[in-house]
């Protein structure tokens, strides 16, 4: 392939090839030029021109393929267009010739169709350079599209519309003669002609003004007659040239109409025009005599083409045209559905309202904004109340001719599903929005809806039903006020059928809205509803008139009122058992007598209350499985069974009363097999025998004579098989009309009438509607359904039977009948066979086998492709039930034969499909035998170019084949691939199916080769550049279904390859896909660029802008319709959200959106703020002109608003088309997505850099580099944006700014402002935050938005931003009134939502005032731990700015609230309690519910709990802890302590304590993963608070296995808990129960000593462990805390575990801070522990408790650059000493001092010198040794081996370099010196006073150089001092000859003093002090001393007179300076001496 990228083609590498890959060779270089002469140097072309063309011209002649021909074509004028242009012509006559030439042969065809190709490709490059040669070309196409055969005319059409492209108006010679010519062609036999025609003529009419002027009539008759018989693409190519026309003829462009005076076609004209089509179809008015009065009813074809050209004729005239004439346009569809040449038959009626539907929604749904949606909205309204007022008197006045009215009622109906319908919608996908519309008087709109509840129709009746579930739907606050209005009507009209029927269809379909509205209706209306069925119901037999109504209205209230759920439904269960008995006889004898009774009439009214009886119990089944018993089950089967033995009997009812019962029969036969299916086969077995009498009975249509087919073959087949069922539509955005097209019986022909039970069930996703099918197509469809689920369970002989008998129906049946029988048989067949495999049972012996294969075989060979795909289908899932070898080989073998012998079309089709569905069902495995002999067969197949419909077939199966082969197919993937590619280049363009299928095939085998394709040897890159080159070729076809299979392929590639796909040219073709009109291609492009933004979001954004640049420049850029703008693919994608409506699209763009969210926002912050900023500002727009409730907005935002919005026309009106696109203003939906985004933003930023989030930094990093771009310094849009959400109609939306604005309360509350210190950023912001949440507490705002802005104040409150009281308490106000609410409770008549909405808020409030306090009491606490002197100076500013909140302003606004507060905290928790029981304690929770719940709404409040006991318990906690657990407060109200209060004060507190407690210890002990982490938190924190509380601290002591209990749920907490904030609060808490234990022990022990007077034994064996030392696992308190503290250590040691035998020791290592702070607490705790035991008792810890402590400080004591002690090591040394200094060491038992002395040892042992490297800690150690010496008895530690081993280690700590370590040496030497037991002190004394007056000695020679060194000589001489202090009398002069030397030695004479350093200077003036300090102390001995060495006296004197010689200032000065020396500079952080 690399040989063909050259600029002139290489010949001889062509030469050296095999014929097959010569085509791929050329195609490959035509590629490679077509990429490269756009970019190469123009010289260099024109050099080579002459060599580049001749090898083109040549190519023409070689019988190019379409794709060659295509590339060929375009590169030719390209090369022309860039080089010289003097041979064009030539070329252009050579094509000709070839055009003219008679050779109508096959093989010369290719080069025929290339010529034409060529001709085109110039025009349209070139078009007026070539100038006058156009006729003469232009007649000879049009000569030559004459004489040729489809492919040539197709080919030639699109050579003419490109030469008019080209041209422009400078061909307007030839324009006549074109439209004469390709007129006739609209109306070809190949529909492939019939598009290309529509598209030459859509270009012809840009400049031929004739086609919309004279000829507008002829071209709109002939655009009918094309759409007569048309297939998909047809209607939409020919719908778009007529409703263009339309559109010109109505608003030509301005330059045609400049040049010639045109006479405009008025609107009315073109409707006029438009509406023939829609009536009378294509024979339009010539044939208007006889079949006028036969009334032929129009062709379905054409009448979903008009349709579909309508909406192109209001799209191309733009939204703003709509806006306009938009009540024109509504009154004239209205006529439409009117007319009653529409409405015929009942489904012809069905499938016009359906077209009409789709074009109002198609028109105002996509191009209308939510503002002229409103108004839109208006007009509909107007347009029903008028034709409701012109129905009410047609009613009202009996005189009229009753005929005429009759029919204009019946019309009526029509008008009114269509309009209510739109209407519905409007409302629903405005949503909250659409709140003005319905509550402005003047619109009356929920008057004229509830007006139509009684139109004399029933389909109008439940169209408005329907409408009002929408507006409950969008508007939940409307939900219970229509209810009660439906209710009230229906009991004040009871007496007028139409109200009892319509207003029960609007209380359905309300109660069936219910679940969309996530606050639900109170629960009292489910008992209304109850109270009316069964008033209805109880009525029913008193009036004939209304008796078949009440009974319909009474079931279908029961039915919806089950939708509500099981929480309602069961309370009102038994009394509907009740009812379901009563309405079926109870026995045989009954049903016999009821046979023989009743007229017509009673029957109906009988056999519709059944019908309604069963569908209650089916919506019950289906939406209370929880309530489905097996003693409900049971009850429930006798009337089901009576049902179905009274079907056998309806038969001779409806023969004795007449036909018309057939419906009412049909109805109960539904309902009965829906509600089988519902339940478990199991539990009907007994019936199954007579109910598949009937099942087959209804599907085998045999006593139906009409040839009903069932609706469900397509979705048991295989999705990807509906490219060989031509007829089967995939998804487009035209479904909804295009279904009616489709061949099974009244296929999309879904309306509410036809089951008016729909009204209220769940309606699919995909649908807007609920559409049930006419009765006789549900009934066949629910028969086939349940079949499926019964068949499973049936015995083989009955198997046999069934499928025997299906044989002998299809024989019996002939023709169109046996075709029916035939589906209707095969989708019954396929869904047993589907239900057979998903319940994994077996199809059952050979000779069930035998039959059913029989069956299914024969429909191999069936002409109808439908039948032949279910066959397939069938057989493929045989073959995965029996799951037997033989048997699968057997049928393939069956199918190789078939195939192999075969001729015709169908059973070759057939078989290779068979082939291809075994493989798909049994797996590569199953079927790895056949695979060759398939493939090759297949392939054989595939090439077969006489047929395409063969050809698709064999390629869809080779697909199948390789997708379930894997990597078995391997080693066929090269011919396989080669084939796809040669079909590629030669099969016509037309078959697109045949493309499509090789797509299929191509993506196959990109899968199958999988990341290999990322290798680079030969085979792979010849593999890989094929799919490359197979993918351009799909990428350049016409048809968008095969443009989307080469995007799916491309995806793959890049999803195994990535870098050899290009996206530099991916990237830009997907962008232009976004707008195609091809919902599957915007679908595939969607999702391409999912999967690219997910690894190269910043390349694909950047593609995208280069494509929009390159459009801005190029000259063509009306060809590409791209909108991206300066917003980019970011910009395109929101847009898309707005006009979009399918599920998955709209997920992928959310999901695209986030990936490119996710990786750019950070880098790119002001791009994607302003994009959210942009869609969410459109919000202040739809505020115009509809009532904008509470939206003060400043001037100058509006005025910048202003300024955007002319932004925003400026850009879009460059264009030329602005009308045609308008763009929409983002809606709600896409506007919650954005806010959404803004949070999403705020949060990468966040872990991204910190200067985000601090305004100094940012700034300076933003001065360094302007680029660079931080959210801190957007805060004023960030507070913006969300403002503009929280304060929108919106209720998501509401929530979404909530959202965001607490959020960035969180995230910024800290920031402080640089400019002004002590203040904080936000402060700024308090006006806009208090008016964001104002709204949210406006009486009528819903209950989650109210919950959400609580959870915002307490936010905001606790945040700490405000610190002015006045502004808090503006925020504060809110709260206040909420709480009241609260207290008082709704009244229940004005409750709107259900009472766990009530719950949620309420809650959310108790939660928000928790949250608050827990801050006012946190900052209360700590400015009770500030020293105390600082209110004064803060007293001084606060006369000036008072901006400083004294420290318990905050409590002084949550003060007068607590007690009322603390009482509804404690209700809140006891409630949480309760219902955090498990089930088996349901019965213990209060009859009444609690507090704040009701019992029927107990499963959602449990959530609402969830969410909010974890503030509350912390608040209440410090509450109780804080009022001595309520007492003083209880007794002083006595309210809810009835009881004496005093005497029961403790058992209140025991209470209390137990539920808080409990609370906590549940909660920890099994908190779930998704619960937050400040759940956690807060519990932990309300147990430390509970365990301040004096009272709480003796409960807890007192009962030693709570507190166990507490340590080991805490214990387990710790394992499962990551955070370091739990686990230090986990130690805090372990801390306080051990010292609450501790106090506890302490008292009991001093109450002993006083009542046994001091008997010392008996009270120190209280305590853990008592006499024998023993620890219970499970029930000591000593050892539950053991067991944690180790788990922490270890877990942050884990040396600790390491055996001392390992070998080389680790040196202890630096921990992070937190790990620093959890240890040291953990041995604080751990040092405690002893002392809650017995002596025998801490015996039996003492020693893992000193390995630890000894551990710790090892591991631990690092050396740090500033010398300080760290945090465990400190907490070791504390707790050393504690431990040494217990009162246990009195007792000095021999166990004791073993432990004391093994201790020391190894700390002896970790210090040695030789062992602890250089980072050990020295004097960390040397400072445990010397805790040991001074805390311990000499005896313990004076053994000589521990003796030798400190003296060893303090005399490395004097001879150390580092002066530091010398002097803490110095220092703790001086306290073992000093130590009172001079048996203990003086070995060291005689050991280490000679080194240490050598040391001091050597100073002189070597004096101090730095303020350490200098520091340690001055801690040596006070050793040395204090030893002179020590010594006795007589030994005095000795020591003072040691000392008085030495330091005369330091002193400095006068000549010296000078150029001394200060450190020198420091020590003379030390040393002069020492001594005139030691003189006066010893005078005898220091003059003995002095006198002995006279040169010490002259330096002394000399010293002492130089002193003196300074002024008295000096002196002064120096006599302060010792004193500061005095003082030791080192200190260690705690004292532990």
């Amino acid at each position: 392939m690399e040989l063909a990228h050259s600029l002139l083609l290489n010949e001889e590498a062509l030469a050296h090839i095999t014929e097959a890959k010569r085509a791929v060779f050329i195609f490959e270089w035509l590629r490679f030029l077509d990429k490269v002469l756009i970019a190469a140097n123009k010289v260099d072309v024109k050099e080579k021109q002459k060599q580049l063309v001749e090898q083109l011209t040549g190519l023409i002649s070689s019988s190019p393929g379409p794709p060659t021909r295509k590339l060929l074509a375009k590169n030719l004028a390209v090369l022309y267009s860039i080089g010289d242009t003097f041979t064009v012509f030539q070329t252009l006559d050579k094509c000709n010739d070839i055009i003219r030439s008679k050779d109508d042969t096959a093989a010369y065809l290719p080069t025929k169709l290339a010529a034409v190709a060529c001709v085109g490709a110039f025009y349209e490059r070139m078009g007026r350079m070539l100038g006058s040669s156009f006729p003469e070309t232009i007649n000879n196409l049009l000569k030559a599209l004459k004489s040729s055969e489809s492919q040539g005319r197709g080919e030639i059409l699109l050579s003419l519309q490109k030469v008019l492209g080209g041209l422009g108006g400078a061909a307007a010679s030839c324009h006549r003669d074109i439209y004469k010519n390709a007129r006739s062609l609209l109306t070809d036999r190949s529909m492939a002609v019939r598009c290309a025609v529509a598209k030459c003529l859509l270009e012809l009419q840009n400049e031929a003004v004739f086609i919309w002027t004279t000829e507008l009539e002829n071209v709109a008759t002939l655009c009918f007659k094309a759409l007569e018989g048309s297939t998909y693409s047809v209607r939409v190519a020919v719908s778009t040239l007529l409703g263009t026309a339309m559109a010109t003829a109505l608003m030509p462009k301005q330059a045609t109409v400049m040049r010639q005076n045109v006479k405009r076609a008025t609107l009315e004209e073109v409707l006029e025009l438009m509406s023939t089509g829609f009536l009378r179809g294509g024979s339009g008015f010539l044939k208007s005599g006889g079949e006028m009065l036969k009334g032929a009813s129009v062709s379905r074809e054409v009448r979903v083409g008009v349709t579909q050209a309508y909406v192109v004729f209001v799209t191309t005239l733009g939204g703003q045209w709509l806006e306009r004439n938009f009540s024109v346009f509504l009154s004239h569809l209205l006529e439409l559905v009117a007319h009653p040449r529409a409405t015929q038959t009942h489904v012809e009626a069905v499938y016009s309202r359906r077209c009409v539907s789709f074009a109002l929604r198609a028109s105002l749904g996509g191009l209308l904004g939510e503002k002229a949606q409103i108004a839109a909205a208006k007009e509909i309204c107007l347009a029903i109340s008028k034709q409701m007022r012109a129905v009410e008197a047609v009613v009202n006045d009996p005189s009229s001719e009753g005929r005429a009215g009759a029919a204009d009622v019946s019309a009526s109906q029509h008008v009114m599903v269509c309009a209510l319908k739109e209407l519905g919608s409007l409302v629903r996908s405005l949503s909250a929005t659409a709140s003005p519309l319905i509550q402005e008087p003047s619109v009356g709109f929920l008057e004229t809806v509830t007006s139509v509840l009684l139109h004399p129709s029933m389909a109008a009746r439940l169209a408005a039903a329907w409408c009002l579930r929408c507006v409950a739907v969008a508007l939940p606050y409307q939900l219970t006020p229509l209810l009660e209005r439906c209710a009230e009507c229906i009991n004040n009209l009871k007496n007028s059928p139409e109200a009892v029927s319509g207003y029960s269809f609007a209380m359905a379909a309300l109660l069936g809205g219910v679940h969309q509205c996530p606050l639900g209706i109170p629960h009292s209306k489910g008992k209304m509803v109850v109270s009316i069925a069964e008033d209805l119901l109880r009525s029913a037999a008193q009036n004939s008139r209304l008796s078949l109504q009440r009974t319909q209205a009474g079931w279908l209230l029961l039915g919806a009122l089950m939708t509500l759920g099981p929480s309602l439904v069961r309370y009102h269960l038994p009394k509907m058992l009740l009812l379901w008995r009563n309405v079926f006889p109870r026995s045989q004898k009954e049903l016999e007598a009821e046979k023989a009774r009743g007229d017509s009439f009673s029957w109906q009214v009988m056999l519709e209350g059944r019908a309604g009886a069963l569908c209650a119990m089916r919506s019950f089944v289906a939406h209370c499985p929880e309530l489905l018993t097996e003693d409900v089950i049971r009850r429930l089967m006798t009337p089901i069974e009576c049902a179905m033995t009274m079907m056998s009997h309806v038969p001779a009812v409806i023969k004795v009363h007449g036909a018309h019962l057939k419906a009412s029969a049909a109805m109960v036969r539904l309902r009965l097999y829906d509600i089988l299916a519902l339940l478990p086969p199991k539990t009907y077995e007994g019936s199954f025998n007579a109910l598949l009498r009937e099942l087959v009975a209804e599907f085998t249509l045999t006593d139906n004579s009409a040839n009903t087919t069932t609706s469900l073959l397509r979705s048991l087949c295989h999705y990807d098989d509906s490219v060989l069922m031509g007829s089967w539509l995939q998804e487009t955005d035209h479904k909804s009309i295009e279904d009616q097209l489709q061949p099974n019986s009244a296929s999309g022909s879904g309306a509410l009438e036809h089951d008016p039970s729909s009204i209220y069930l769940r309606i699919p996703a995909v649908e807007a509607v609920p559409g049930p099918l006419p009765l006789g197509v549900s009934v066949i469809d629910a028969s086939v359904a349940l079949f499926g689920v019964v068949f499973p369970h049936v015995s083989f002989k009955h198997r046999l039977q069934m499928l025997d008998h299906f044989a002998e129906c299809i024989k019996q049946a002939k023709g169109v009948r046996q075709q029916a029988v035939q589906l209707n048989i095969f989708t019954a067949v396929l869904s047993a066979l589907k239900g057979l495999a998903e319940n994994k049972s077996s199809l059952g012996p050979e000779e069930v086998r035998k039959s059913a294969l029989a069956l299914v075989m024969g429909a191999l060979d069936n002409p109808n492709p439908i039948l032949r795909c279910a066959a397939g289908e069938a057989l493929g899932r045989m073959a995965q039930v029996v799951g037997e070898a033989s048997f699968i080989a057997r049928m393939a073998q069956h199918s190789f034969d078939k195939l192999k012998s075969a001729r015709d079309v169908v059973s070759r089709t057939g078989h290779s499909l068979a082939l291809g569905c075994l493989h798909r069902y049994v797996g590569g495995i199953g079927s790895g035998q056949h695979l060759k002999t398939s493939v090759s067969i297949l392939l054989a197949l595939a090439q077969d170019a006489t047929c395409h419909e063969v050809q698709t077939w064999a390629l869809h199966s080779l697909a199948l084949i390789v997708d379930s082969s894997g990597p078995m197919y391997r080693g066929y993937v090269e011919p396989t691939l080669s084939l796809v590619l040669t079909l590629l280049l030669t099969v016509p363009p037309s078959h697109t199916e045949v493309h499509q299928c090789l797509g299929r095939c191509l993506g196959a085998l990109i899968t199958t080769v999988g990341p290999e394709l990322q290798g680079n040897s030969v085979s792979i890159s010849t593999i890989r550049s094929s799919c490359l080159v197979g993918c351009a070729i799909m990428q350049d076809h016409s048809d968008s279904l095969v443009q989307a299979a080469a995007i799916s392929c491309l995806q793959q590639l890049h999803m195994f390859a990535p870098r050899h796909v290009n996206l530099s040219s991916l990237v830009p073709c997907l962008c232009v896909h976004l707008c195609s009109s091809h919902l599957l291609l915007r679908r595939a492009a969607v999702e391409c660029l999912r999967q690219l933004a997910q690894r190269e979001a910043a390349e694909v954004c950047e593609y995208a802008m280069s494509l929009a640049r390159r459009a801005g420049d190029s000259k063509d850029s009306t060809s590409i319709n791209l909108n991206i703008t300066e917003t980019g693919l970011e910009g395109v994608l929101f847009g898309m959200l707005d006009r979009e409506t399918d599920r998955k699209l709209c997920s992928d763009i959310h999901d695209t959106l986030g990936h490119m969210l996710s990786s750019l926002a950070v880098g790119k912050l002001p791009h994607w703020l302003k994009l959210c900023k942009d869609v969410l500002a459109a919000t202040t727009e739809v505020g115009g002109t509809v009532a904008s409730v509470g939206r003060r907005k400043d001037e100058e935002e509006d005025s910048e608003k202003k300024d955007e919005m002319d932004d925003d026309i400026m850009f879009t009106s460059l264009g030329q088309d602005d009308k045609s696109k308008p763009s929409v203003a983002p809606r709600w939906v896409t506007r919650v997505f954005a806010a959404d985004c803004l949070c999403r933003i705020i949060h990468l930023c966040e872990n991204a850099d910190k200067a985000h989030f601090d305004l100094a930094a940012a700034r300076v990093a933003n001065t360094r580099n302007p680029e660079e771009d931080f959210l801190v310094l957007h805060l004023c849009d960030l507070v913006r944006m969300a403002f503009m959400a929280a304060t929108d109609h919106s209720n998501q939306l509401r929530m979404a700014g909530l959202q965001a604005l607490e959020d960035i309360i969180k995230k910024f509350a800290a920031v402080p402002e640089p400019e002004f210190p002590g203040h904080v950023i936000l402060e700024q912001y308090q006006a806009n935050v208090g008016a964001a949440l104002r709204p949210a507490f406006s009486p009528d705002t819903p209950s989650d938005i109210t919950a959400k802005a609580c959870q915002v104040c307490s936010a905001w409150i606790g945040s700490g931003v405000v610190s002015d009281l006045n502004d808090l308490r503006r925020v504060h106000t809110l709260l206040v009134s909420s709480l009241d609410k609260v207290q008082t409770g709704k009244s229940p008549s004005s409750q709107l939502y259900s009472e766990s909405a009530t719950t949620m808020e309420k809650l959310a409030v108790l939660k928000a005032w928790a949250e608050v306090f827990v801050v006012a009491m946190n900052i209360k606490k700590e400015s009770q731990s500030r020293p105390a002197r600082r209110p004064q100076a803060e007293d001084e500013d606060e006369g000036d700015e008072g901006d400083v909140l004294p420290p318990d302003s905050l409590m002084t606004l949550v003060q007068p609230e607590l007690p009322s507060l603390s009482r509804l905290w404690l209700a809140v928790l006891r409630d949480y309690a309760l219902l955090t029981l498990p089930a088996e304690f349901s019965s213990q929770l209060p009859p009444e519910g609690g507090a704040f719940y009701t019992p029927e709404t107990i499963d959602t409040a449990r959530l609402h709990y969830r969410s909010s006991w974890a503030s509350v318990l912390h608040a209440e906690a410090l509450w109780l802890s804080s009022t001595g657990f309520g007492s003083a407060e209880e007794s002083a109200e006595g309210k809810s302590a009835p009881l004496p209060a005093p005497a029961n004060t403790d058992d209140l507190v025991k209470d209390r304590l137990h539920l808080l407690l409990g609370i906590s210890i549940e909660f920890l002990c099994f908190p779930r993963a998704e619960e937050p982490i400040e759940d956690v938190m807060s519990c932990l924190h309300a147990l430390c608070t509970l365990l301040d509380s004096p009272s709480a601290r003796t409960h807890i002591a007192e009962d030693q296995l709570l507190a166990v209990e507490l340590l080991n749920v805490l214990h387990r907490l710790l394992l499962t808990r990551d955070p370091p904030s739990v686990q230090l609060q986990v130690t805090t808490v372990v801390q306080k129960t051990i010292r609450a234990a501790q106090e506890h022990l302490e008292h009991i022990r001093s109450t002993k000593t006083e009542e046994d007077g001091g008997d010392e034994e008996c009270v120190s064996a209280l305590g853990a462990g008592g006499e024998t030392g023993e620890l219970v696992p499970g029930k000591s308190l000593v050892f539950a805390a053991m067991e944690l503290l180790v788990f922490i250590l270890v877990r942050h040691l884990p040396q600790l575990k390491a055996q001392d035998t390992e070998s080389v020791r680790q040196p202890p290592q630096q921990l992070s801070d937190h790990s620093n702070r959890l240890v040291a607490a953990t041995v604080t705790v751990l040092a405690e522990l002893p002392s809650l035991c017995s002596p025998a008792g801490s015996m039996t810890i003492l020693p893992t408790v000193l390995f630890l402590i000894t551990g710790v400080l090892r591991d631990t004591a690092v050396k740090t650059a500033d010398n300080c002690v760290c945090a465990p090591v400190s907490a070791a040394l504390q707790a050393i000493k504690t431990i040494l200094s217990s009162p246990l060491a009195a007792k000095s038992q021999p166990q004791w001092s073993a432990l004391v002395r093994s201790s020391l040892a190894t700390v002896l042992q970790h210090s040695q010198p030789d062992v602890c490297g250089a980072s050990v800690d020295e004097v960390s150690l040397l400072t445990a040794v010397t805790l040991f010496l001074l805390s311990a008895s000499s005896a313990l530690v004076g053994v000589s081996v521990l003796q030798e081993g400190c003296i060893e280690r303090f005399r490395h700590g004097l001879n150390s370099a580092d002066p530091w370590t010398q002097a803490r040496c110095y220092q703790l030497l001086l306290s073992v010196f000093q130590h009172s037991c001079r048996s203990l002190s003086t070995p060291y004394i005689h050991s280490l006073a000679p080194l240490l007056v050598e040391k001091l000695k050597a100073v002189e020679h070597s004096p101090p150089s730095t303020p350490a060194e200098l520091q340690a000589v001055q801690e040596g001489v006070k050793v040395l001092e204090s030893l002179v202090a020590m010594g006795e009398e007589q030994n005095r002069v000795q020591l003072l000859a040691l000392l008085v030397p030495t330091l005369i030695s330091y002193l400095l004479d006068d000549s010296t003093f000078s150029t001394a350093s200060s450190s020198s200077k420091g020590l003379h003036e030390f040393a002069l002090q020492s001594l005139m300090h030691t003189g006066p102390l010893y005078p005898a001995a220091f003059k003995t001393v002095i006198g002995a060495a006279p040169e010490l006296k002259t330096r002394l004197e000399a010293a002492i007179r130089s002193r003196q010689a300074n002024s008295k200032a000096k002196t002064a000065a120096r006599q302060q300076q010792p004193t500061v020396q005095a003082a030791p500079t080192i200190k260690l952080k705690t004292s532990f001496f």
